[in-house]
């Protein structure tokens, strides 16, 4: 079993790499919290390290474009819980712009369903 730290040790930093203005900041930090007990039982899930390498760099995305979504749209009154629950479905994640390729893009949208099962399964949604 690893830890998160071993596989990803610049995970805290990522509210900082999200940010284009100064609330994001804050509100990184939220999903920041949303997204680690997920990213842990991944660390622990007994998954390739490749595997959740990958699972990481895509909630890393994932990230990304709720922060440039909720700036976008002023939407900083809006819960991270509540804006990771819509952000993410059965179907996969919001559209990501740093994919390239139908097999990077279902790749991101496996690991938001993977990440929408875990939800369910927590109750957070």
């Amino acid at each position: 079993m690893s830890k998160l730290i071993d596989i990803c040790p610049d995970f805290t930093e990522w509210p900082d790499r999200w940010m284009g203005i100064e609330p994001d900041l804050a509100y990184g930090e939220q999903l920041l919290e949303e997204f680690q007990p997920f990213a842990e039982t991944l660390a622990k899930s007994g998954l390739s390290k490749k595997t959740i390498k990958r699972h990481l760099t895509n909630l890393w995305l994932l990230g990304g474009e709720i922060i440039r979504d909720v700036s976008l749209n002023d939407e900083y009154s809006t819960p991270a819980t509540e804006k990771l629950r819509q952000s993410v479905g059965a179907d996969g994640g919001p559209y990501c712009r740093h994919l390239d390729s139908e097999a990077e893009m279902k790749s991101y949208d496996g690991t938001c369903k993977k990440l929408h099962r875990y939800l369910k399964e927590m109750n957070k949604e």
